[in-house]
């Protein structure tokens, strides 16, 4: 028995020692691309803010104002400490530059595992510090600090190392008075310090930062008065305030059309309220022992009451992900995979590309800052949910037919319903990076991958004709010939391409969550290899050959050279044909219908879409025929990882368990 546990003990210390050194080459592999990223792109184009304080012809540089070009943002103080740097050579200290400011990510990363709110577990302990290194590697804030060389990163190293590295309540207020010089809203920590009882903090943080700017104006008078008085604590310098890199109330009311008296008066009122709400909130976690939480909180909310908050100045955003949302299991990753989502990706991602979500979309950093700041329900360290939230319900796992099968065991088989939001959020990223790649494929533009799809285009036609199933010809010209049916056959290649999949998707969610999951990852599998396929072999469609006399039934006759078809011309690949999602993702709603459908006309029903999709793609000219065998190959491929990976679907795990149970004899 000793022995057993024993030897248990020690494969899951060696899973996890794997799983801690995988994470670790993770993060120095992100770390070793964006410096590639940095140093690979040409001077001139790169840390644009740092040649610009301190080039040859820096405003640290040469005589006259800091701010006489408006493009210096920092404070008098930011730039008296970097005038001794402007000595240095600018390559020499593009590349100190960017390995420093490297090495202060990995200190902030650091830090902050070593700050989350105890108890811990060993899994975590050991998983955290990698982890927090690569999220901020890929974080926008990180990447755009790098790229132009800010200085964003020190205030908030700054802040974590007064409040969870030092000792004595003097020497943090003295670093969060540092910090605060550097950014002025940061000043809002010596309340958060004060009503948390370390008042003495406090004040020194209060001190320190009056000293640091009071030097700072007696060295550069008439910057400090520039920078106060003139332009109001830096307001008006750098970029536009409405300018969307503007996340802060400010920002948003100058977007919102506001102006004048109204709009200061406005943002003035919100950024108290906002402030005070915040500060509140963060001293009732750190008194629950959640002082990462309550420091991310302040920072969020001093974010939103700055007058200007650019892009590498979003960090506390991406420090809120340690709060935990939610009593269910199942509601547990969507605040932090939100909060991951939206800084590290593009809000365009997130959002599609309809004109009365841009207000929403333009503003998302800053809403989700606010959301931490004011509204999320963070749960307390003293609820019973905070450690052991409702277990999500899962289905008994059975021995398979394979022995190895499933080969992710952890992805059991859940037969509650996952969260809308997270699950709403999943699709449109999802959607949005497939959007990316299936353009990337040909180089990022159609004109770039044209001859290399018109030549693939021949081998498939020469194949076809080989195998006796060019048909393409003879079908489009026979249905343009009837207008009722090209008619037809354009409304259902150009409406029911997304209608139909979220249709099913939906009526799966509402009405059998059991079978939902396994159809999402189905679908998803098949997406996934496609678009290796539009990766790997760009091909041209039928109506996109110049030698076949398709006619273009949806976009009419085009110019070879430069096709045209519609408002996505710019934004779509033309050349991913094969294999043809539009057949995939149909064949995919077939297959799922027939067998959840309970009755034969349903599945009858259902049959009927990929048959109608099918025979659209090839009278419309958009895909060959081996197009839609390409699309039924990775639809089987993507049941069959979904299977490999996570066993039988729910149901049918359920039916077998029945099975068992009725074979066991009775005992007695």
């Amino acid at each position: 028995m000793a022995n057993a546990e024993h030897s248990g003990t020690t494969e899951v210390q060696a899973r996890l020692l794997a799983a801690r050194l995988a994470l670790w080459l993770v993060a120095a592999v992100l770390a070793a691309r964006e410096v590639a990223v940095v140093l690979r792109t040409p001077r001139g184009e790169r840390l644009t803010d740092l040649e610009t304080w301190v080039g040859p012809d820096g405003v640290l540089h040469v005589k006259g104002s800091l701010y006489d070009s408006t493009q210096f943002t920092g404070t008098p103080f930011g730039g008296l400490v970097l005038k001794p740097l402007t000595r240095a050579a600018e390559q020499a200290l593009g590349w100190g530059w960017t390995f420093g400011t490297l090495l202060l990510v990995v200190a902030l990363g650091l830090v902050a595992a070593r700050a989350l709110p105890r108890p811990v577990g060993r899994r975590t302990a050991l998983l955290a510090a990698p982890v927090a290194i690569s999220l901020l590697m890929l974080s926008l804030p990180v990447r755009n600090t790098l790229y132009l060389g800010q200085t964003s990163i020190i205030p908030v190293l700054l802040l974590l190392v007064a409040c969870f590295v030092v000792r004595g309540e003097r020497v943090s207020g003295l670093l969060i008075g540092l910090a605060a010089a550097l950014q002025p809203t940061v000043l809002l920590f010596a309340a958060l310090l004060w009503f948390t009882g370390r008042r003495r903090g406090a004040l020194t943080s209060a001190t320190a930062f009056a000293a640091g700017t009071a030097l700072a104006w007696a060295a550069l008078p008439h910057d400090s008065y520039t920078y106060w008085v003139h332009h109001i604590a830096g307001t008006g310098l750098g970029a536009p305030a409405d300018d969307l890199a503007n996340q802060s109330l400010h920002g948003l009311l100058l977007r919102l059309g506001m102006a004048g008296p109204l709009e200061i008066s406005l943002f003035l009122a919100l950024g108290a309220a906002v402030a005070a709400l915040g500060v509140r909130r963060a001293v009732r976690y750190a008194r629950d022992g959640q002082l990462l939480l309550a420091v991310a909180i302040t920072g969020c909310a001093a974010i939103a009451v700055s007058p200007t908050t650019w892009q590498h100045q979003l960090l506390w955003v991406l420090l809120a992900v340690v709060g935990r949302v939610g009593k269910r299991a199942s509601d547990r990753y969507v605040w932090p995979v939100a909060v991951v989502v939206v800084m590290t990706l593009p809000a365009t991602m997130m959002l599609p590309h309809i004109s009365a979500l841009y207000t929403l979309r333009d503003n998302l950093v800053l809403l989700a800052a606010l959301a931490a700041a004011t509204v999320i329900p963070f749960l307390s360290r003293t609820s019973p949910y905070y450690q052991a939230p409702i277990p999500t319900e899962c289905a008994a796992p059975v021995p398979t037919r394979f022995r190895h099968v499933p080969l992710l065991p952890f992805l059991r088989r859940v037969l509650t319903r996952p969260n809308l939001l997270l699950e709403l959020l999943l699709l449109r990223v999802t959607y949005a990076a497939y959007q990316q790649v299936r353009l990337a494929a040909t180089g990022g533009t159609n004109s770039a991958g044209r001859a290399t799809a018109e030549k693939h285009g021949q081998q498939i036609f020469d194949l076809e004709r080989l195998l006796h199933i060019d048909i393409e010809h003879w079908v489009n010209h026979a249905v343009v010939e009837v207008d009722w049916l090209r008619n037809f056959f354009d409304f259902y290649y150009e409406s029911l391409h997304f209608v139909v999949p979220l249709s099913v998707l939906a009526v799966l969610y509402w009405r059998r969550p059991v079978d939902y999951r396994w159809a999402r990852a189905s679908l998803g599998f098949a997406t996934l290899l496609a678009l290796v396929g539009f990766w790997l072999y760009p091909l041209a469609p039928p109506r996109l050959m110049p030698a076949l006399g398709i006619i273009d039934t949806v976009h009419g006759v085009q110019d070879f050279s430069k096709p045209e078809y519609g408002t996505l011309t710019a934004l779509t690949n033309q050349y991913a044909a094969m294999p043809s999602l539009h057949f995939g993702w149909s064949l995919w709603c077939g297959v799922v219908i027939v067998i959840i459908a309970p009755r034969w006309w349903m599945k009858g029903l259902g049959l009927l879409h990929p048959f109608f999709t099918v025979s659209a793609i090839v009278a419309t000219g958009n895909h060959w025929v081996l197009d839609a065998v390409g699309g039924a190959a990775v639809v089987a491929g993507g049941f069959g990882l979904s299977y490999l990976f996570q066993g039988p679907r729910a149901r049918m795990v359920a039916a077998a368990a029945d099975v068992d149970e009725e074979r066991v004899p009775a005992k007695g």
